[in-house]
């Protein structure tokens, strides 16, 4: 599920606090399409789980940059 425009606008990376994208992922378990929040900092590129709708910024949670 797409998150709202606005939203997107205002969320930030709680790294870097760099603005963040919206991006579809295959998951790795289930094989369905997935969506983060992945930052566009040049050196951070965390990207955050989307779970029920509900973006998790939780740099504990964040996947590494491959």
């Amino acid at each position: 599920m797409p998150l709202e425009a606005g939203l997107l606008e205002i969320l930030a990376c709680p790294a870097c606090h760099a603005p963040l994208k919206e991006q579809e992922t295959e998951g790795q378990e289930t094989k369905e399409q997935e969506t983060e929040l992945v930052c566009t900092g040049k050196d951070c590129g965390l990207a955050y789980p989307i779970r029920d709708g509900i973006p998790v910024l939780l740099v504990d949670e964040a996947r590494r940059p491959a």
